[in-house]
């Protein structure tokens, strides 16, 4: 018992040492505080089992520039665009949620260091959050060989409804304005997307560069966007919308690859508009393919209103398009005072019907003139809302 003693009371480490004759046994005051020693360890040692040291740490999320979905599992394989088609990463997007989900993504936009950030979206919503509405849903492409081309997704989603800017909703003087002819002129394009509220809808013309540089600008700033396409006027070719115009005399599959074409030149858009078309828009053997197959995609239709005789809203509602007719267009003079006396009489318009559509190009003076009127319409009580907010859809009808 003697040695035992001595081997607690001596400090962890040190050997051994031959006793010293004469040395007695364990004092009293030495195994009190033996035992207290013991005492801390068996209590630190219950706490630490407590906390279960031993179990494996937690995972915790990092932003990458892949954006992930938790905690629903990613749906089944979509269609993808075709590799070189966007820079933009990877989208996983659950067909259904039971709640909200948490969705870390790496923003890829500006001239400075990326910045990571977290999005909350409500799965009631179908529309995109604006910190990642430059991102294209997979779920909504199709490849092909033109490109990626707007597609159903498999559950039924559109892109008109994925792809709209949100609105309040109330009854009120809504008007929409849709800016067209982006993508033509760089400098020209960057000042509108800067200036533009973003309630305003932007129009990009498929004949423009860097369609998919400006479309990821325009959605990052808030706007709603659709593509232009090119279609037949009278006195066509010696007034032209440019190459891959739909034409009458072309064949459906011949028009469908020229439509394929524009359709590919970016994403994340809400539906089409006309530049030009007064000659094909009135021809039912040319209209009607074009129509069905903006139906099969859920994209919208939007007529600039240049046409009387256009068949288009006739034919949107057999097609299930959603669909906008302009009331006027706001800049055929480009003069600051006659763009703001047309876009009085869209106010006055809106006030006495309950909305009003104006169509105008990306001019200077007129993205000027719209960006100054809607801060002084909001003013009045005029709500800028997106063209989407004043489509009749056939869908929800």
């Amino acid at each position: 018992m003697a040695d035992i003693g001595k081997d607690i009371d001596r400090p962890l480490g040190q050997t051994i040492r031959h006793q010293r004759p004469g040395a007695r046994g364990i004092s009293a005051g030495t195994l009190v505080a033996a035992l207290a020693v013991l005492a801390v360890i068996g209590v630190s040692g219950a706490i630490a089992l407590r906390e279960k040291p031993f179990r494996k740490p937690e995972e915790i999320a990092v932003s990458t520039p892949k954006v992930t979905v938790a905690p629903t599992p990613a749906p089944a394989a979509a269609p993808t665009p075709a590799a070189a088609a966007t820079a933009s990463p990877n989208v996983s997007t659950p067909m259904k949620s039971g709640g909200p989900q948490i969705i870390h993504v790496q923003t890829e936009e500006g001239d400075g260091p990326p910045k990571a950030g977290i999005v909350i979206r409500d799965p009631s919503s179908l529309s995109q959050n604006f910190k990642v509405a430059h991102i294209p849903d997979r779920a909504l492409i199709e490849a092909s060989d033109s490109g990626p081309l707007p597609i159903r997704s498999a559950d039924g989603r559109r892109p008109f409804d994925v792809y709209a800017r949100p609105w309040s909703g109330a009854r009120g003087a809504r008007v929409a304005i849709v800016i067209g002819g982006l993508a033509v002129s760089q400098t020209g394009t960057q000042a509108a997307i800067a200036k533009l509220p973003a309630e305003v809808t932007l129009a990009f013309a498929p004949q423009g560069n860097s369609i998919d540089r400006w479309m990821k600008a325009a959605r990052q700033g808030g706007h709603e966007i659709v593509m232009q396409i090119p279609l037949e006027p009278f006195d066509y070719p010696n007034v032209s919308p440019g190459r891959n115009t739909l034409t009458v005399s072309a064949s459906a599959d011949e028009n469908l690859k020229s439509l394929y074409w524009a359709l590919s030149r970016t994403t994340n858009y809400t539906g089409v508009m006309n530049y030009m078309g007064a000659r094909f828009s009135a021809d039912a053997n040319a209209m009607g393919p074009f129509m069905a197959e903006l139906g099969k995609r859920g994209l919208a239709y939007v007529d600039d209103g240049s046409s009387a005789r256009s068949l288009a809203p006739d034919l949107a509602l057999k097609d299930g398009v959603p669909f906008v007719a302009g009331d006027m267009a706001i800049d055929a003079v480009q003069d600051r005072g006659e763009i703001l006396k047309k876009l009085d009489s869209l106010e006055a318009t809106a006030r006495a019907k309950g909305s009003a559509v104006g169509i105008g190009s990306a001019f200077d003076i007129t993205v000027d003139t719209v960006a100054s009127w809607v801060a002084e319409a909001k003013k009045r009580g005029i709500e800028i809302v997106p063209i989407s907010a004043v489509a009749i859809d056939p869908q929800k009808g």
